[in-house]
């Protein structure tokens, strides 16, 4: 059996949180955030707020556009995760199993995380690629043997 890459374990750590996703509208997503020295420092799936119901308790409440206005996206919470023990997202990857929304590109942006994989492309890439780009910060598809594509 081969041993898999760190780039592998970071996107399976990532596949693993999105199968505690709670929320059912679109897709479960999981994201881990890495630090330059290769640790995983933080980790998020999309879900309810601390102490609210989970929409696989209570259903989505959807906006006008079908997106669950409940949910808290998995890369916010990985980025949260990281203001709640004081850990900086400075010089870090974030490991994604579906491309940011631009709403998560641009917190993304702000966090201080320099690198965006992901895995699997998830709606219309153009927002998120602009307002990563400004930044420039650059959004790369995970491709199994080097971890990303450049």
């Amino acid at each position: 059996m081969m041993r898999p890459s760190k780039y592998e374990t970071y996107m399976e750590i990532a596949k693993m949180w999105a199968k505690q996703s709670t929320c059912s509208a679109r897709v479960a997503v999981g994201a881990v955030i890495v630090n330059k020295f290769g640790q995983v420092i933080a980790s998020g799936y999309n879900g309810s707020p601390r102490g609210h119901p989970h929409c696989d308790e209570v259903g989505c409440d959807l906006d006008a556009l079908g997106h669950c206005k409940r949910a808290i996206h998995a890369e916010l919470n990985a980025i949260l995760q990281c203001a709640r023990v004081g850990v900086s997202c400075d010089d870090c990857f974030i490991y994604i199993t579906h491309s940011p929304c631009p709403r998560c590109s641009l917190m993304i942006a702000q966090s201080g995380i320099i690198r965006v994989v992901y895995d699997n492309q998830y709606g219309d890439l153009t927002d998120s690629s602009d307002i990563l780009a400004v930044s420039r910060i650059p959004m790369v598809p995970f491709v199994k043997e080097v971890g990303w594509t450049s």
